[in-house]
Parts: structure tokens; sequence; C-alpha cells
């Protein structure tokens, strides 16, 4: 079983407010907001964006998830390093961390 794509990406930023508007001008609506500096945003059946806010003497990042129909099912080619199996997480997905040949960590997710 191989993945299916981009699932989400994870943006942190120095500005919330500013980065909902830019995403928001951009035709992404604004599906869940936490209220505390993050929330979720989705263009459409793409990929959703969820954005969290962070201190000034951070430097920004962005993840990327790549989806995954069934964690159950899901065998990882023995060229592909597994940093982390799949774990369930708070927001409702399971997730497993990989590592590249130049050393990123990629996310992958799969429903419960």
């Amino acid at each position: 079983m191989a993945t299916e794509g981009i699932e989400a990406v994870f943006l942190e930023t120095r500005n919330w407010g500013k980065t909902a508007k830019f995403f928001q001008a951009l035709g992404f609506e604004l599906e869940l907001s936490a209220g505390d500096g993050s929330g979720v945003f989705r263009n459409g059946e793409g990929p959703y964006f969820v954005v969290v806010e962070i201190p000034e003497d951070r430097e920004p990042g962005v993840q990327i998830a790549l989806k995954v129909p069934d964690a159950d099912g899901f065998r990882p080619d023995p060229a592909v390093e597994v940093v982390t199996p799949f774990e369930e997480t708070h927001y409702g997905t399971r997730e497993m961390t990989v590592r590249d040949p130049d050393g990123r960590i990629w996310s992958l997710q799969a429903p419960r």
C-alpha cells in the first residue's frame, strides 16, 4: 500500500492574524479556530492547512503530512526509514514519521 498524496500542511507563524488573512485572501476558509493562535484552513477537497502561532524568538517551520488510507495495512518499503511507528494523535488521526535521504522528517497520517 502506498501513500495517497498530501493530506495536510502544518505551518508555524509569528503572526496568526496576518497569516489567517493571507490564506483567506487566497480563497481558503477558516474551518476551525482554537482561539489560541491556531486554526485549520481548507480550500475545496485538497489538503488542509494547520496554522499555529509561535513565539517571536523561534524560526517558523513547515511540515507536510502525506495521506495513508489504512495505518494497519501500511507497510513501508525497506528503503524508508521509520522514525516513529503509527501512534494516535490528540486531533483524531494516527501518525507515523519517516526520514528521507536528506534527513528531513515527514509525517504520514491515517484515519483512526
